[in-house]
């Protein structure tokens, strides 16, 4: 460090102060460094948060909960293969070796785009760049009242009701002697024929036909009914047509699961689902009914278009620039669940995992490159390939060039999942 021209003796105070402020400034302990604000823990933020490890930022990282959930597991959860433990890690521990990094348990509340801060409900948050990935909820299409019979699959709590309203299933027919009581005890019915509801199903059929089959006296669990209804032509429906075929035959004749699809459900109550399909109409009595037909963005979405005054779509998704920034707010990102963006493959980009995590990585990219004055391209999402698992052992994967099911299926899923 160069010496600064010679004070008085009477500056001589200051001469040192300033030597001290140039040094700390030399080590970064009292620059004032670019704050990087990331509300949400899931895939999409916490990537983003590990890609800025070592960036001259300091990254504050905002959740309700403090442990990043991997969701792609959760129904072994709710069906009783895994625990809550096996799928959830702390943020803490998971960013414990980045230093520029801190995590807070808190909600956030009110973005304030004037200021940039983020108003949480104890406190606030400044940013120089902010990223929002806050996700999804569960979407009943306007008949909220429906998630009281049906719960959806987007949380630990989720899965661990679903769990019990299963197992609670099998015990309350134990102990049940009304036979077609017992019908309605042991009829599960999952809606939904995307990958998290096929899941459901041939697992649901796995411990109805194997896990359970000799732990009951008086019901036999293998005469569950498992009925999945969705209201397009073929489960699966972002997988190629074969795939999809080779997943119905698989649960149909693998797990025993009732395939219904072109099904519309028009009522969920207590013990009945009420499907309709043109002008005919079913009534399925069932206890347990499971919803896995669609979810729509956090409230955060709402809260973000009514203060930026910015465009939404029907599932209240933000409609970002081609960078993940919000439109006339070049330092807001929205990433995963919560995004809606127009790619060339997909219109718009599914939210899935592998989505979120490279719209995470990408935009803190982007805050690397913008701090050095450099551009950075639009985000384009790289399809490495879609799979779904289908009960013990059985699976099917879409990489575009490669298409594959059965064991073989399940055993890429497996390394894919482990990794």
């Amino acid at each position: 460090m160069e010496e600064g021209p010679k004070w008085s003796s009477a500056e001589g105070t200051g001469v040192l102060v300033c030597r001290y402020l140039v040094i700390e400034r030399d080590f970064g302990a009292m620059v004032d460094r670019h704050k990087v604000v990331i509300i949400g823990g899931g895939f999409g933020g916490l990537d983003a948060a590990r890609a800025l490890k070592n960036a001259p930022v300091d990254v504050t990282l905002i959740d309700r909960r403090n442990y990043h959930l991997f969701q792609p597991l959760l129904y072994q959860v709710a069906t009783g293969a895994l625990s809550p433990a096996d799928i959830a890690s702390p943020l803490r521990h998971i960013l414990r070796k980045q230093k520029n990094t801190r995590v807070l348990l808190a909600e956030a509340v009110e973005i304030d785009t004037e200021s940039r801060k983020v108003r949480l409900k104890d406190g606030e948050a400044p940013y120089d760049s902010l990223v929002i990935a806050a996700g999804a909820q569960n979407y009943y299409f306007g008949h909220d009242h429906w998630g009281e019979y049906a719960p959806g699959l987007k949380t630990i709590e989720d899965a661990t009701r679903i769990r019990r309203r299963i197992l609670m299933a099998f015990e309350e027919a134990e102990k049940e002697t009304d036979p077609d009581r017992i019908r309605v005890l042991l009829t599960f019915v999952v809606i939904g024929g995307g990958p998290t509801g096929v899941e459901l199903a041939g697992t649901l059929g796995e411990i109805a036909f194997d896990a359970l089959r000799r732990d009951f006296r008086r019901i036999d669990p293998a005469k569950a009914r498992i009925i999945l209804i969705d209201s397009l032509e073929r489960i699966l429906p972002t997988y190629h047509p074969t795939l999809s075929a080779r997943a119905t035959r698989a649960l149909e004749k693998k797990f025993k699961v009732t395939v219904k699809t072109g099904w519309m459900v028009s009522e969920i109550n207590a013990d009945t689902v009420t499907i309709k399909r043109g002008e005919e109409t079913e009534n399925i009595r069932a206890r347990s009914v499971l919803w896995a037909a669609g979810v729509k963005a956090s409230p955060m979405g709402n809260l973000l278009s009514r203060r930026a005054r910015i465009e939404t779509d029907r599932m209240g998704r933000i409609k970002v620039n081609s960078d993940l920034s919000v439109p006339g707010y070049p330092e807001i990102f929205v990433v995963g669940d919560l995004a809606y963006l127009n790619d060339r493959e997909w219109t718009p980009l599914p939210g899935t995992a592998p989505v979120a995590k490279q719209e995470g990585q990408y935009v803190a990219r982007l805050i690397r490159r913008r701090l050095k004055g450099k551009a950075t391209g639009p985000f384009h999402f790289r399809n490495f390939g879609i799979m779904a698992t289908i009960g013990k052992k059985y699976a099917v994967a879409d990489f575009g060039f490669l298409k594959i099911s059965g064991y073989i299926g399940w055993l890429a899923w497996l390394f894919v999942h482990l990794m």
